[in-house]
């Protein structure tokens, strides 16, 4: 193979051992990247945040490195460019860059507060892997691979709702003023407790309670019926009637449960 197909290769493959080894520094990076950000919402002394920010520069070039290395590697670069992951790896890339191109003596409050926002979304980098049929190098069925996206939905939501909040809450609410403190809020509210001691004061701290809200309504029981569907097909065989067109059939079914057609499936006899 020659380079750029070798690299193409070990950025998409799982079973062997360089894979693996991308694929496990990739999302341990990931872990460590989000949990800055969460860190960074709590008083720590100068010292620590120059730490944090050095860590942060290592594994955004990290980033930047996988990203070019995807794009060399890739057999269309357009699309490549346009793919889906690729716009998250940019948006999770770009607030780093852009703080240190940009002089601080020059940077607006807005553009401050949206590369903040930005750096909440970098979680959104779990979804390629829990995309992937081939997830935890295969090693899962794709029963359990619902489970673990059903799991990732609840994260993100969770994390993202948690992240916005206190970006807009803290400067206002005393009653907010750590990710932990907006993280209880978001699972109180979208469990529908409602203790009622931590409350959104600001007009747009309303609107991301609704958002979080209607996203937990709406995504957690689609992921919840997906997995519904596939347990419920877990013990059927994918045997599609000639008659009526149906496709599951229980593993010793001779007939057709929907018409009553004979249907032929292979088995072992005793």
């Amino acid at each position: 193979m020659s380079l750029r197909e070798k690299i193409q290769f070990y950025m998409i493959n799982c079973k062997t051992l360089p894979g693996k080894l991308i694929d496990l520094a990739i999302i341990f990076f990931n872990l460590l990247i989000c949990l800055l950000f969460v860190l960074e919402t709590y008083p720590i002394s100068q010292s620590t945040h120059n730490i944090l920010w050095k860590l942060e520069l290592f594994i955004v070039s990290l980033f930047i490195i996988e990203y070019m290395a995807r794009l060399y590697g890739s057999k269309n670069r357009w699309k490549q460019v346009f793919n889906i992951y690729s716009i998250i790896d940019v948006i999770t890339i770009l607030p780093t860059i852009i703080v240190v191109l940009l002089p601080a003596a020059s940077a607006s409050i807005s553009i401050i507060k949206l590369m903040r926002v930005f750096r909440i979304f970098r979680i959104f980098r779990f979804l390629r892997f829990a995309a992937d049929p081939e997830f935890f190098f295969g090693n899962i069925t794709a029963h359990l691979l619902k489970v673990v996206q059903l799991l990732l939905t609840l994260l993100i939501i969770f994390f993202v709702s948690s992240g916005l909040f206190w970006q807009v809450e803290s400067p206002i609410n005393d009653n907010v003023s750590t990710f932990g403190d907006a993280f209880y809020f978001t699972v109180v509210a979208l469990t529908t407790v409602g203790f009622g001691d931590i409350i959104p004061v600001s007009e747009t701290g309303r609107w991301i309670t609704i958002l979080m809200i209607f996203s937990g309504i709406i995504l957690i029981p689609w992921q919840v019926s997906r997995i519904a569907k596939e347990w419920i097909r877990i013990d059927k065989k994918t045997i599609t009637c000639s008659q009526c067109g149906l496709q599951h059939h229980e593993k010793d079914a001779s007939h057709c449960k929907s018409c009553g057609k004979v249907i032929f499936q292979e088995y072992e006899g005793n």
